[in-house]
């Protein structure tokens, strides 16, 4: 299917500034898209607040605009501007908002403007957790059990039904953004207050906690004759409880089985055409868990996402670049893949080595927040390694973060950590903190078993085993110089 014609200018509106949850990726995915558009021969409008990016440099965009990301600062923009067509999926969470904000005022019919990549009806099913459940119901796929509520009293009845703990999880909201676990009445209640504040609908769903449960990702293309192909599978390393952009995350996926992985992919290909994302990326995040092997719907981000940077740079397939040609009517068997220059976008991308992700985080820099990971995202950064194995990814990794370690140990930086009793130790990995990797350390050195880290962190044997074996050989090397 050849390009659309009938369209010949496309406004982008982007991320905005640089904060904890939306950060260069959002920078990055814009960039591909310009230059994508661009090469096509399309005028390209773009909107973004923050100077200090590649996107908004003069030659990526044919007009540029430093402003507010808000709905009626982008309204003058499209008045004065004219697009033909409205490309939100590439722009984060704040994209997606004030696109759905234009056109509930009106302003994109008003102007004509064709809202491309995804429809408002397929964004408002995505993102609005009620409708989002009421679709996976509808194709027979499990999802947390949970209701909703927009009102603290109704958020109490709700409660009452569901049982402690229980998470609460706000509609249209980023990087976890008023997200939260409670435990008991008084942790609920602030919890909800806060998650209705923060909800742009004021809509909040309540449900069963998870917490312990592994989490995965998949990362999931679209054209318009219906052609879906996975593009990544991401293992979060931390178990449900950690918002993925705190958790170390791990591409391909290396502890599902193959019968697994088939259901999760099945899951994903009926997801996104049920919620009728036309064309582009989509990031479904499931959760399994690792006693009854029970598999759940987390949710779907109709978007680019934090993921697809990650996924993108794992495997080689620009997702930005080709869910926005994707945008303007290619198909996948159309365009090229960049990496092997032969094959189509259609081919789904396979890697025979490890990628990884871990955060990074400043707590220093803010005093009164107390570091400890949970539901709403606070790492600032993130390194990408990629290795053979999973333990060179991670040895590399670790040493990328700019925290004066050199990897997992043998740097001299565990001394604080040697004078730890068995209780401390215990204490420290059953809460995540910033340091809970090198609490980690200290525990494989007191002698815990594996089981009984497991049994504390929720953490797969399978990735316990490689940090058990890279103690194992400074063990051997420390002995040698001995």
């Amino acid at each position: 299917m050849p390009k659309r014609t009938d369209i010949e200018k496309i406004l982008l509106i982007r991320s905005g500034p640089i904060v904890i949850g939306q950060a260069c990726e959002f920078d990055y995915s814009g960039t591909q898209a310009c230059k994508a558009l661009r090469e096509e021969g399309y005028n390209v409008v773009l909107v973004n607040s923050n100077p200090a990016t590649i996107m908004t440099d003069p030659e990526m965009a044919d007009r540029t605009y430093v402003e507010p990301v808000t709905a009626d600062v982008v309204a003058a923009v499209i008045e004065r501007e004219r697009p033909d067509a409205l490309l939100p999926t590439l722009g984060g969470q704040t994209g997606l908002n004030v696109a759905m904000d234009l056109f509930k005022m009106g302003t994109l019919e008003k102007f004509g403007v064709e809202m491309i990549g995804a429809k408002p009806d397929a964004i408002e099913k995505a993102e609005n957790r009620e409708k989002f459940q009421v679709a996976m119901t509808k194709i027979g796929l499990d999802m947390p059990k949970g209701r909703f509520a927009y009102t603290l009293e109704e958020a109490m009845d709700v409660i009452g039904e569901i049982g402690f703990p229980a998470i609460i999880r706000p509609s249209y909201t980023l990087g976890g953004t008023g997200a939260g676990t409670a435990y008991n009445a008084e942790e609920f209640e602030a919890a909800a207050a806060r998650g209705l504040d923060l909800s742009p609908t004021t809509e909040i769903l309540v449900e069963e906690s998870i917490i312990g449960w592994k989490e995965y990702e998949l990362e999931v293309m679209r054209d318009l004759n219906d052609n879906v192909v996975i593009i990544c599978s991401i293992e979060n390393l931390d178990p449900m409880g950690v918002h993925t952009g705190d958790s170390i995350t791990v591409a391909p996926a290396q502890t599902l089985t193959d019968k697994e992985y088939q259901v999760m992919r099945d899951a994903s290909l009926r997801c996104i055409r049920e919620i009728g994302v036309e064309t582009g990326g989509s990031n479904i995040p499931f959760a399994v868990d690792p006693r009854s092997g029970r598999q759940v719907v987390i949710e779907m981000n109709p978007r680019v996402s934090r993921s697809s940077a990650l996924a993108s740079k794992a495997t080689g397939f620009p997702i930005a670049k080709i869910a926005a040609k994707l945008a303007v009517g290619y198909t996948l068997d159309e365009i090229q893949n960049d990496i092997t220059r032969e094959t189509p976008a259609s081919f789904e991308p396979t890697i025979d080595y490890c990628v990884i992700k871990i955060p990074r985080w400043t707590f220093e820099k803010f005093p009164q927040t107390e570091d400890l990971l949970g539901t709403q995202m606070k790492s600032v950064g993130e390194t990408m390694a990629i290795g053979r194995t999973f333990k060179e990814a991670f040895q590399k990794g670790l040493r990328s973060l700019e925290i004066g370690r050199a990897g997992f140990g043998a740097d001299g930086g565990d001394a604080d950590l040697a004078t730890l009793d068995r209780e401390e130790i215990e204490k420290m990995l059953r809460s995540p903190n910033s340091r809970r990797l090198f609490y980690l350390k200290a525990a494989i050195v007191s002698g815990f078993t594996m089981d009984e880290i497991y049994d504390i962190t929720g953490i797969d044997r399978w990735f316990l085993r490689g940090m058990f074996d890279i103690v194992s050989v400074e063990r051997e090397l420390t002995a040698l110089v001995d």
